[in-house]
């Protein structure tokens, strides 16, 4: 059984007249572009350690087969703003598990696309853990309300984003790259 005890996240932009080249630069600009990603679904383990990307990277072997969270998101349209988030949802007592999101919209900043992103797995970890919360209410409240509740140690995003460029795909990506 494989359940991954360290985590780092990473990001990049690529832009090329090829669309799989575009996406082949942005993982390179995420340092992952020697890996066989495999995707997986949004679950922190529990007690997984957050490691530095320069750390992770340097723990990974060409052609490894590598699990990784990621939002991936592509245009080739000129001045077209898209982005790619990661939300983190990180539970105080570690022997719980968190949540990790993926969010890859159109039109959105990063900052948008990122405080939705770290909403959407703030949410769901806080909907496990049984915090009563408003679901109407702002990020910024519900925010507060989840770290008052001494149940959610911490939450942030990881985003990338960028704006179309003419005769160009551009292909952002944010990952979650989940090791032994």
């Amino acid at each position: 059984m494989f359940v991954p005890q360290q985590i780092f996240f990473t990001k990049g932009v690529g832009r090329h007249k090829d669309y799989l080249t575009s996406f082949e630069l942005a993982l390179r600009a995420a340092d992952v572009e020697q890996q066989n990603i495999v995707t997986v679904s949004s679950i922190l383990p529990p007690k997984c350690k957050i490691i530095k990307p320069k750390v992770g990277i340097e723990l990974l072997q060409p052609g490894q087969i590598t699990f990784c969270v990621m939002a991936r998101n592509a245009t080739n349209e000129p001045n077209r703003l898209i982005a790619s988030s990661i939300g983190v949802a990180v539970p105080k007592d570690g022997e719980n598990y968190g949540y990790l999101s993926e969010h890859h919209p159109y039109g959105e900043t990063k900052q948008v696309a990122g405080d939705y992103a770290e909403d959407l797995a703030a949410t769901m970890l806080a909907t496990t853990l049984g915090v009563d919360f408003d679901p109407d209410k702002a990020w910024d409240e519900r925010e507060q309300v989840y770290k008052a509740s001494g149940k959610i140690f911490k939450s942030f995003n990881v985003t990338q984003s960028a704006e179309g460029k003419a005769g160009l795909w551009t292909t952002v990506i944010s990952c979650a790259v989940l090791l032994p």
